[in-house]
């Protein structure tokens, strides 16, 4: 399966936030591999052929498939010291005798080294790894090379249901090592994985590690968790006279029925636990597991509430006696036997699944029944009180009814009355004086298309919804009489050109340009790649007229100095991981230390707030502005950091700013305290110790020059520092 990259790297590359992978196709010996780039800036795609005998450097234009791979959670995933001696531990406990040993995801080949090891010098033994992406097995055959161990494992550049015995695979495997695991648990293919495997590739009752997995829950109450979905209770006290969600159609807009990866631990704080955790679902790993299971668990309320939301996590039991174990429960869980809570990672998290609308209220000891379902994916929940039980809490609406939805972070800011009005201020006071005015919203935002034809009636609102396309008009369709404004004047531009014409806005000069910015489909990108309305904002310049205003005006790149020990230990360079020298793939995973010093370490999005031990060391600094109101260029800026807090310094977040009018009052901001919007995190290769002006210790840096050049035609933020 793709394992680490089907979860994690589509969303996170640099030069797009979705990356779709083509399966690799064979010529003779040779790999080579089809993917989907898509510029942030430009919304434009292109394949881009990956070969399996190029040398990284030359791949991607100049050694960018270090990019590739360094925005994954390849490099997270193998810090967890935790998770590698658990593996290791467990493997070599199950293999004691020369056998046959499939790795199904083979990533780097930790496993299928810890497999091969575990048989030492023994006759008959073999460990068959697959890994279907061609970037990673590049890697991995460096890794194993590096460790000697090239003539003891076959990889085998394919997805495990590819594999056909006899010809992949002589014969069926002993033994399965695997981890295809997400934070849901089963989102990486992990059951139809299984169902072949034991199918076609292993023998009867095989070894497995892991053995198995269990599913557990809780329920909690929580108004941070409530705000991510519930946009029709959060907006009912909005003064603006906007309904996103208006009565009597309560499921036109919200979240997916699913469960939301989340780092709990970040609001343990703010929950309010309503019972004990309870057994949702177990795996067995070795036997065939089925597509699809349904199980009714009567949960006892511990605690008066109203219940926002199921949390959720897994444990795997690695050996087939019970005393090796991994988990993913929140800090505040009790874990069995000697098991302890590892460090932060952020490739495994908790999930949230959410109670629909305001939540059920529940009274202490009274038992509430959860009706929970699984696919060969996902796992979903249904709740139902004792006292009633018709009314069951679960996301459902009539076949045919339409439903647009869209990430929980967008509901909470569409609920957040300060943003709301924010925006209000802005395009009402844009309106002014304006008859007919010509209005474009150049991104998604479904707010701003109201905001308009609500505000004014004689408005004509041309929105582009470059994601959301034909399902953002439908959503008009359906809200536009409660919202009071007619269809008639919404127009969806749904066509792509690199520029427009007049033809296009019907003769007629753009009055106002607007976005907030917001696109669809690009929650993975960083915070200076929404400068794509700068660039949509540059392909209408020959339609605007002279007095055409533009919001956001102006773009505002933000910094701050961080400590953030437990991102920068997730980061980290690698040496040997339980005995196997993983050094060479520091470079090309984008790891903190010990990299050269023309190497710098990749930008990432993160939500701050939820990464582990946070602190700021200094105020945010302006590194560099942008100006809407004129056409995208290449931009530079330069500033220097102030520390106000002594500590080790591991980075610096970087944000964008919007000013939403000429006079700079009305700004929006997606610094780190906004815990809505994912922030830019630049990590040093090596952490510095730093001191305040006011300090009179020595032999520590006061401040930090950064420098930034942002190119538009990718997108890139280049970004470097100088401590003093």
């Amino acid at each position: 399966m793709l394992s680490r990259v089907s979860k994690t790297l589509f969303p996170k590359l640099p030069l797009c936030s979705i990356l779709r992978f083509a399966r690799a196709m064979s010529s003779q010996s040779a790999q080579r591999a089809f993917q989907l780039r898509v510029n942030p800036i430009t919304g434009n795609s292109e394949w881009v052929v990956i070969e399996e005998d190029e040398p990284e450097e030359q791949t991607f234009n100049g050694g960018s498939q270090n990019a590739l791979l360094a925005t994954t959670s390849y490099l997270d995933m193998l810090n967890d010291s935790q998770r590698n001696r658990a593996f290791r531990e467990a493997i070599d406990k199950t293999i004691s005798t020369p056998c046959h040993v499939l790795d199904i995801g083979s990533g780097t080949g930790l496993l299928s080294m810890m497999a091969a090891r575990a048989m030492g010098s023994m006759t008959c033994r073999m460990v068959t790894a697959c890994e279907s992406y061609l970037p990673m097995v590049k890697l991995m055959k460096k890794v194993v090379r590096l460790n000697g161990m090239e003539n003891q494992i076959k990889l085998i550049n394919k997805r495990s249901d590819e594999l056909k015995r006899g010809i992949d695979i002589t014969s069926p495997a002993q033994v399965l090592v695997s981890e295809i695991l997400d934070s849901e648990l089963l989102g990486e293919g992990l059951i139809p994985s299984l169902q072949h495997a034991h199918d076609m590739l292993l023998v009867e009752n095989p070894e497995t590690v892991p053995y198995k997995a269990t599913t557990y829950g809780q329920l909690v109450e929580s108004t941070f968790l409530w705000k991510l979905h519930d946009l029709h209770g959060n907006e009912a006290k909005a003064s603006d006279g906007i309904r996103l969600v208006p009565t009597g159609l309560d499921n036109i807009l919200g979240v997916k029925p699913q469960q939301y990866a989340f780092h709990c631990d970040a609001i343990g704080k703010e929950v309010k636990l309503l019972s004990e955790p309870f057994k949702i679902f177990e795996f067995d790993f070795w036997k065939r597991p089925d597509s699809h299971g349904e199980t009714e668990v009567h949960v006892k309320a511990t605690n008066d509430g109203r219940v926002h939301a199921v949390i959720s996590w897994w444990i795997l039991q690695l050996d087939r006696e019970g005393t090796i174990f991994y988990s993913t429960a929140p800090r505040w869980i009790s874990l069995p036997g000697n098991t302890s809570h590892g460090d932060w990672c952020d490739h495994w998290k908790q999930c949230v699944w959410f109670v629909p609308g305001e939540g059920m209220s529940i009274t202490k000891d009274e038992e509430v029944c959860l009706h929970a379902v699984h696919t060969d994916i996902s796992i979903s929940y249904n709740l139902k009180n004792q006292a009633s039980r018709n009314e069951i809490m679960q996301y459902g609406f009539k076949n045919g009814d339409f439903k647009l939805t869209l990430p929980p972070e967008r509901i909470a800011i569409y609920g957040d009355s300060e943003w709301r009005h924010t925006m209000f201020s802005a395009i009402s006071n844009s309106l002014q004086g304006r008859v007919d005015p010509l209005c474009i919203v150049a991104d998604d935002s479904i707010f701003l298309t109201l905001l308009v034809a609500h505000l004014s009636k004689t408005s004509h609102v041309m929105s582009f919804f470059p994601g959301l396309q034909d399902k953002g008009f439908q959503y008009l369709q359906a809200v536009a009489n409660s919202n009071g404004f007619s269809m008639d004047r919404v127009e969806f531009l749904n066509k792509r050109k690199t520029k427009l014409t007049m033809h296009d806005t019907h003769q007629k000069k753009v009055d106002l340009l607007i976005g907030e910015p917001f696109y669809y489909g690009m929650d993975g990108m960083l915070p200076w790649q929404n400068l794509r309305f700068w660039n949509e904002r540059t392909m209408l310049d020959s339609v605007l007229s002279q007095d055409a205003l533009i919001l956001p005006c102006k773009a505002i790149l933000k910094t701050c100095a961080l400590s953030a020990p437990d991102l920068w230990n997730s980061r980290c360079c690698l040496s040997k991981i339980e005995g196997f020298d993983h050094s060479v793939v520091n470079s090309t995973l984008g790891a903190c230390g010990e990299s050269p010093a023309e190497q710098e370490c990749p930008c990432l999005p993160y939500f701050i707030w939820q990464c582990g031990n946070v602190k700021k060391l200094s105020e945010a600094f302006t590194v560099m502005e942008f100006d809407c109101s004129k056409p995208i260029t290449s931009s530079c800026g330069k500033t220097q950091v102030e520390f106000t807090e002594p500590g080790i310094c591991h980075g610096f977040a970087l944000w964008i700013d919007w000013v939403m009018d000429s006079e700079n009052s009305l700004v929006v901001s997606t610094g780190p305290e906004k815990r809505y919007w994912k922030q830019g995190v630049k990590l040093l290769a090596e952490p510095v110790a730093v001191r305040t002006n006011e300090s009179r210790s020595t032999g520590e840096c006061r401040s930090a020059v950064i420098q930034a050049s942002f190119d538009p035609s990718s997108g890139d933020l280049d970004v470097r520092h100088a401590f003093s």
